[in-house]
């Protein structure tokens, strides 16, 4: 592999790791900002990393990638020792995590429900964040329903 791919690799996994935060921020500190309930109303933030995915993913040779069908722990942790696929999993990361949390915001502005403290949470670790906002939402629920706005009960997602 040329020195060249290797340095697009990695100036892509930081572009990727530095995209994502504006929106991580606007969502946790801003999250009744006009631009922020735009931007993350939207679907275009996801654009631009399902490209980079898709850029790194057509760089992963086909051995490398049988590992993916395996389904053996040992020949997937073999295979994310090429950073072509770690980057491809980081980003896979920061996608899926960046759309819970854009659920979750979408979900506290639509509810009324407070999710600072679950979208900090999914920031670095999705699901624990994930689960920390369906508790406080099933919390605020039973305890407090009075606090949370009357809304449909499914929201439109796109």
């Amino acid at each position: 592999m040329g020195l060249g791919i290797m340095n697009g690799l990695n100036l892509l996994f930081l572009a990727t790791n530095s995209f994502v935060l504006p929106f991580w921020g606007a969502m946790i500190f801003l999250p009744n900002w006009s631009l922020t309930r735009r931007v993350m109303g939207s679907v275009w933030p996801f654009i631009p990393l399902a490209l980079s995915y898709i850029v790194v993913f057509a760089q992963i040779p086909p051995e490398v990638g049988q590992a993916f069908s395996s389904g053996q722990l040992p020949d997937l942790a073999a295979a994310f020792s090429d950073e072509r696929v770690a980057a491809l999993g980081w980003i896979h990361f920061l996608t899926f995590d960046l759309f819970v949390g854009r659920w979750i915001y979408l979900e506290g502005q639509r509810t009324g429900l407070w999710t600072g403290h679950s979208l900090a949470l999914c920031l670095f670790a999705g699901p624990a964040g994930l689960l920390v906002h369906l508790a406080t939402r099933v919390l605020f629920q039973q305890f407090f329903p009075a606090r949370l706005k009357p809304s449909p009960p499914n929201p439109e997602f796109f």
